[in-house]
């Protein structure tokens, strides 16, 4: 199995763990709060995760055209998160997870769009049955 399979299995079960944690953190809190307070966390480890493997002298290699994306994709993780608590705070767990993880359709969309990709069969029926699997996660 090549590593990013792995990667990405790990992500998704990490994933699953942020919104199953966060549903039990987020009740008796506001959820634009609860989302900041996961920010430092988040900064705080990941910085402590650069630091302790050396990489933190690689910060000044970073061009300026790669870091304004970086930087948009970091306001855009932070648009995506503060909706995601606030979200898990009115909805289930299970709804939530499933609409956001409706960002593939999306990906599949912009990719499209913005980056050339072309659509294949395949992925236009996995998109479809995603958006179907996601309206049935979220009916009661």
């Amino acid at each position: 199995m090549q590593p990013w399979i792995i990667y990405s299995l790990l992500s998704a079960i990490f994933a699953a763990l942020v919104a199953i944690l966060g549903k039990i953190g987020v009740q008796n809190i506001d959820s634009t709060l609860a989302t900041t307070v996961r920010a430092f966390i988040m900064a705080g480890f990941l910085f402590l995760t650069v630091w302790f493997s050396g990489k933190l002298p690689l910060l000044g290699t970073i061009q300026s055209g790669p870091l304004l994306f970086i930087v948009l994709s970091g306001i855009a993780g932070a648009v995506s998160w503060l909706f995601y608590f606030l979200a898990l705070k009115q909805g289930t767990a299970t709804g939530v997870a499933a609409l956001d993880r409706l960002s593939i359709v999306f990906v599949l969309i912009f990719s499209l769009l913005f980056l050339g990709q072309k659509l294949t069969w395949k992925a236009g029926i996995g998109a479809i049955l995603m958006v179907f699997g996601a309206i049935l996660m979220t009916l009661q």
